[in-house]
């Protein structure tokens, strides 16, 4: 049965989830109804009209484009404006618009991971690494009879969340004692008596932010009128998604062989590849960050890397940063180190009962390049 629009949305925010996209950004749905069908999808960088003109010849249901078409914002959407054209050609063809951008950029199987594996990078991790939410760690005494009674409750109210798993727990049997004094009303026992019972020892984790729902509902759940339990805040971790990525080539090479391996394995734009740095440099670590990247060359040269790969780089940040200390750069265009992406999300896509294409031609507005003169 093919995909309708909705889930394909569902199926993209599990690989790509919309809260890692930065707070100005604007990724998710633009256009379309999520009860229509999705089974064409059509990948690209850009919106632009060539990529909509495909689109309508080929019957396209969705368009996945990493640069949000409204990302800068808009105060209107008439069909005689740039981006409200795109818009009513997209809805008149009944082909919804989505975009996955900084939330693509940080998450695995993301932009950076798809650009580390073109250029033949292994074993990579963050670049800049993005920071786990606050976990706390609970551990909490319940008689045995009542302990999936109180798990149940706080799973349910956001505790045991593991990544891609859920109800996580560990429990171990011992023995509870506790002496009611005059005023306390026990559930078990009796005022004035030791009591000791089997209870098991609950331990889970939950979000930090999460703390006053999970103590309402372990206290909602629990028998005992005094609960006892224990909350540890965690160290806070850096998780194995964040923005650009490091690895390591094969084997080393030097930095003009480099440049010239990046400009071999990334598709080609009109204008070439250009490095900075020593060519005779031997290069084994790299660094790489798809799109405009120079934000992260300290956080490259923090990391030790010999060398970082990433687009836009302007002439002043890459003079100052060399001097600096600043790994070999290597400046491969922005859309060049963001097309490989599109290959990666038809994978998904074709993996989820979608008929993927990728729009293969380049989308970078920079289209003409000068010539040199020779030397006389």
């Amino acid at each position: 049965m093919s995909p309708v629009l909705g889930e394909v949305l569902a199926e993209l925010d599990r690989v790509y989830p919309a809260h890692l996209a930065e707070d100005w950004d604007a990724v998710g749905l633009v256009c379309g109804d999520p009860a229509e069908p999705a089974e064409k999808v059509l990948i690209c960088v850009d919106v632009t009209d060539a990529v909509v003109d495909l689109a309508e010849q080929t019957g396209t249901q969705l368009i996945v484009a990493h640069h949000p078409l409204l990302m800068r914002g808009a105060t209107t959407v008439a069909a005689n404006t740039a981006k409200g054209r795109i818009l009513h050609r997209l809805i008149r063809a009944r082909c919804g618009l989505l975009s996955a951008h900084t939330n693509a950029d940080k998450a695995r199987r993301g932009v950076s991971d798809a650009l580390a594996e073109v250029l033949g990078l292994h074993n990579t991790t963050p670049l800049q690494p993005y920071r786990v939410d606050g976990l706390d760690k609970w551990i909490v005494m319940v008689p045995e009879g009542n302990a999936e009674q109180v798990s149940t409750a706080m799973f349910a109210a956001g505790a045991g969340a593991l990544g891609d798993y859920r109800d996580c727990l560990w429990s171990v049997v011992g023995t509870g004692q506790f002496l009611p004094i005059d005023g306390a009303t026990p559930a078990i026992g009796a005022i004035g008596n030791l009591t000791r019972i089997d209870e098991q020892r609950l331990e889970m984790v939950a979000p930090r932010k999460l703390r006053n729902t999970i103590l309402a509902a372990l206290r909602n759940a629990h028998p005992y009128e005094e609960p006892a339990f224990d909350v540890f805040e965690q160290a806070a971790l850096d998780s194995d998604i964040g923005l650009g990525r490091i690895g390591t080539l094969t084997e080393p090479m030097s930095f003009s062989a480099f440049v010239a391996h990046v400009g071999a394995v990334l598709p080609k734009a009109a204008w070439p590849v250009r490095g900075a740095g020593a060519p005779d440099t031997m290069i084994s670590t790299v660094a790489v960050c798809g799109g405009a990247g120079d934000s992260l060359i300290g956080a490259a040269t923090a990391a030790g890397v010999d060398a970082y790969v990433t687009g836009d780089l302007r002439h002043h940040v890459v003079d100052e940063s060399l001097r600096a200390g600043s790994p070999a750069l290597v400046d491969a265009g922005h859309w060049a180190t963001e097309f490989p992406w599109c290959g990666t999300v038809a994978d998904i896509l074709t993996e989820f009962g979608c008929r993927a294409t990728i729009f293969q031609d380049p989308t970078d507005p920079f289209t003409v390049v000068g010539g040199h003169k020779e030397q006389q």
